[in-house]
């Protein structure tokens, strides 16, 4: 049998940057035990059959599979959320567009709508924080909704509902205080789709017509019927497609228009407040 040690050495052979990152986290999952685990462990024999399973996901992982994908979950604002090949895999600078949310003076039962929930991340993520928020997170995807709702009983989130809708389509008549998106917004000719984990994300998630803006352009022109007087729409976005949101915002009526920056200094995350005439 191979020790913990051994384990991880043949994972930093993997041809990724994070190769040594990659082989902990795998192997962890595998023995259901947490990362600081095996450096207190290091000598530690693990079972064959642990091995084998470990030497497939470095396989696997080998060939470009997310890591995410191998072991089926992904940690977001602290929550321990499942992911799957329906979804696409929650990313740190997302978790701007929750630090926005919370940042904006709402009434204390402000109803709140994640549109393309994917996993749930952003309505769950919201929902732990503001206990009394009425958050619902749609999707055009079942698959996707399947994997959000998992997630909303494994996180005790059982107040968030979830519900199937291409955008707005099935919202007649609903109103709310606040609006999330992290819309598909790359361009299908962008070349970073052909490298790394986004090859093997869902592309409808990913993708948009018209240069990565159609759905942005869509979700901003929607807004208005389904926002209250002093709500807002915060709208993630592609580092470059930030000023173009924000005149997509203001021609459509919003105020207060800002756009806030991600951790490299990109912009990221663009938003309005929409008063009903």
């Amino acid at each position: 049998m191979r020790t913990v040690q051994e384990l991880l050495r043949s994972g930093e052979k993997l041809p990724t940057e994070s190769a040594r990152r990659d082989a902990e986290v795998l192997l962890s999952h595998c023995l259901g035990k947490p990362r600081s685990w095996l450096y207190a462990y290091p000598e530690q024999t693990v079972s064959d059959a642990c091995a084998v399973r470990y030497d497939v996901l470095l396989a696997q992982r080998s060939e470009g599979q997310p890591v995410a994908y191998l072991t089926g979950e992904r940690e977001f604002w602290s929550l321990r959320l499942s992911v799957s090949s329906a979804t696409l895999i929650p990313r740190p600078e997302t978790e701007l567009l929750v630090h926005w949310a919370l940042d904006l003076t709402l009434h204390t039962k402000a109803r709140v709508l994640d549109l393309g929930t994917g996993c749930g991340a952003i309505a769950l993520a919201v929902a732990s924080e503001r206990p009394a928020w009425r958050v619902t997170g749609v999707d055009i995807s079942e698959a996707a909704l399947r994997v959000a709702r998992r997630n909303g009983r494994r996180v005790s989130q059982r107040r968030v509902s979830f519900a199937q809708s291409d955008w707005y389509s099935n919202l007649d008549g609903r109103y709310f205080d606040l609006l999330l998106a992290n819309p598909p917004y790359i361009d299908p000719c962008d070349k970073h789709l052909v490298r790394g984990d986004v090859r093997f994300e869902p592309r409808g998630a990913l993708v948009s017509a018209q240069q990565g803006l159609a759905d942005l352009q869509q979700l901003v022109a929607g807004a208005p019927v389904h926002l209250g007087s002093g709500g807002w729409l915060l709208l993630e976005h592609g580092c470059e497609q930030g000023e173009t949101v924000r005149r997509l915002l203001r021609q459509s009526g919003f105020s207060a228009v800002n756009t806030r920056r991600d951790l490299a200094g990109h912009e990221r995350v663009t938003g309005g407040c929409w008063h009903a005439e």
